[in-house]
């Protein structure tokens, strides 16, 4: 017996997900996202309201995804498996067993490497030649769950969050198609993490985004690419202004940022007072 499945986002990630699952024919029997109010400036902020109505799906809007309104509807709905997709609050237990057989998340990194926070532009400031996407059943760690698969994603110099956000977007929608019936028809195979080789990757905040003079061109660029949209941008404190710059390319050339070992020269940026 197909299982019954619930989501749980307030993310285009997790949005994009759920257009892959109705697109591929399955079906969900309960969709969770924020209040309305909640994280208004959170990078990739959406709201359910069209695509539950256009599925006829029930949404819960709650504050917290371990309230007990979330753990009534779950057990309303004899929820088998909860999907929790790019959501920043960390499911405790009672919430994890809830759902007859666990719950389920996305990580864009390919796990154990980068647990924790703000995974896409680590990915680009460490200069990583590859990352990607995992699929995992959660635990109360964090992403330290058993892995059902992953997804690569590869990345050079030029790479950008903005090119790598859609990446791993479109990493998400494959990972469904390809384990989705698995999933609804309880035959997933389980991959435990090796700890030995796990790496922890801390949150940033947007004045983690600035461009110092003390930066090498190498580090500049990467910041800046790491940082573009959809986060909140690089930028440098000037005299009289802050440059909140998009893109940027690196040159000898005097009246730039002057950095450790040449010039950045903004390309993409706007003059902030």
């Amino acid at each position: 017996m197909k299982k019954k499945i619930a989501f749980a986002t307030c993310v285009q990630l997790g949005l994009s997900c759920i257009e892959e699952i109705y697109h591929i024919g399955g079906n969900l029997n309960l969709l969770i996202t924020l209040q309305d109010k909640k994280a208004k400036d959170k990078s990739g902020r959406i709201y359910l309201d069209e695509i539950a109505s256009e599925h006829n799906a029930p949404l819960l809007k709650v504050d917290n995804i371990n309230d007990q309104e979330v753990l009534r509807a779950l057990k309303e709905y004899e929820i088998d498996w909860l999907f929790i997709i790019g959501w920043s609050q960390i499911a405790k237990k009672e919430v994890l067993e809830a759902p007859t057989h666990g719950c389920i998340g996305m990580h864009p990194t390919l796990l154990p490497i980068g647990r924790g926070r703000a995974a896409i532009p680590w990915a680009i400031i460490k200069g990583l030649e590859e990352t990607g996407v995992t699929m995992f059943k959660l635990d109360e760690g964090v992403d330290t769950g058993d892995i059902i698969g992953q997804g690569v994603i590869k990345l050079d110099q030029n790479t950008t969050a903005t090119e790598l956000y859609q990446k791993v977007d479109d990493m998400h929608i494959t990972l469904f198609g390809k384990y989705w019936e698995d999933i609804v028809n309880n035959n997933i195979t389980l991959t435990k993490q090796n700890d030995a080789d796990a790496t922890e990757w801390p949150g940033r905040t947007p004045k983690d985004g600035e461009v110092l003079n003390s930066m090498t061109m190498d580090e500049a660029d990467k910041l800046v690419r790491a940082v573009t949209h959809p986060y909140p941008g690089a930028f440098y404190k000037g005299e009289d202004h802050n440059i909140r710059i998009w893109s940027a390319k690196i040159n000898k050339y005097e009246g730039a940022i002057k950095l450790r070992d040449g010039y950045l020269i903004p390309i993409d940026y706007e003059i902030e007072g």
